[in-house]
């Protein structure tokens, strides 16, 4: 069983007891989420794929924790002109485990 969501803008696929790691939620740790925006729905048997989403069907999850990710420096540079450009960056995430699936 997994199904594929929406969440923030991007696609993640979801089966039981995953835990994701999305795009920082305003959401304190322990609170209950629910993720409506289903696109396919799969249960081993039959596939449901949405147009654009699947109706009556969604996932909840429970957030775990918010942390950063690795850092990513960022480098510029211009040939010969001397401009060269040094920049960190540390993405916020959400980690939520996914605790039931149904409608």
């Amino acid at each position: 069983m997994y199904a594929i969501l929406k969440i923030n803008g991007q696609q993640f696929k979801a089966t039981p007891n995953a835990i994701l790691r999305v795009p920082k939620m305003d959401a304190e740790i322990g609170n209950k989420v629910t993720f409506s925006d289903v696109l396919l729905w799969s249960d081993g048997d039959s596939t449901v794929v949405g147009a654009p989403l699947v109706e009556g069907k969604s996932v909840k999850g429970e957030v775990v924790k918010h942390s950063r990710a690795d850092k990513i420096i960022v480098f510029k540079k211009k040939r010969r002109k001397g401009y060269r450009r040094k920049n960190g960056h540390r993405q916020w995430y959400t980690e939520v485990r996914l605790t039931a699936f149904g409608s």
